[in-house]
């Protein structure tokens, strides 16, 4: 059976309206003042300070939200939410540290270490900024940094096994270093020469 195509179509489309003629397209646009007055000056200041109650709502809204996706494993968009509360409130230790934590997850070691510094620069006596900013140098291959910012973390809370532990990976990491230097493994070469038995003797 031969299928063929027939040649009348129907007209489903609408018919074409003429565009008015009283389109503003020549029509002057007024010019606004943009100056605010002083008295609205103080107000717009006291709100851009991110302090109000609606602001801190908001920033505990997204966090506990990205706390949420993060626990379900959802870490790009709890990142969203995290740099959204960041917006809003930049000075606020916790978000940093939270934000390091879940690049970490992700493979991002750079945005980690330098959200995990941040976090340590706003919150120096927390423990627990130290603790992921010892991991994020970890990860970006820096143990004795890590080692450093560990052992800030042991200052504040001597007791945490976790905190030893990460140290004590932290100075195997050393070790093994120091083990491939000695071994062969220069600074100035990536891999280890290999030498012919016949030339060594």
């Amino acid at each position: 059976m031969k299928m063929t195509w027939s040649k009348k179509k129907p007209n489903n489309k609408r018919p074409i309206t003429p565009l008015s003629q009283n389109l503003p397209f020549e029509v002057e646009i007024p010019t606004h003042d943009f100056t605010v007055p002083k008295n609205e000056e103080s107000d717009l200041i006291s709100h851009s300070n991110g302090d109000d109650d609606d602001t801190i709502k908001l920033v505990e809204s997204f966090q506990e939200l990205g706390n949420k996706l993060a626990e379900d494993g959802k870490y790009r968009e709890a990142l969203g939410k995290w740099e959204a509360a960041i917006l809003l409130m930049p000075d606020r230790a916790i978000l940093h540290e939270q934000k390091a934590q879940i690049l970490l997850e992700l493979g991002e070691t750079w945005n980690a270490l330098k959200a995990a510094t941040r976090a340590t620069e706003l919150e120096p006596s927390w423990a627990e900024a130290w603790i992921t900013l010892g991991r994020a140098q970890l990860n970006y291959g820096e143990p004795d940094s890590a080692i450093e910012s560990l052992d800030r973390a042991l200052a504040i809370k001597p007791d945490s096994a976790e905190v030893r532990t990460d140290r004590q990976a932290a100075l195997h990491h050393i070790q093994r270093r120091k083990q491939l230097q000695t071994s062969g493994l220069s600074m100035n070469q990536n891999r280890f020469a290999v030498v012919d038995k016949s030339e060594s003797g």
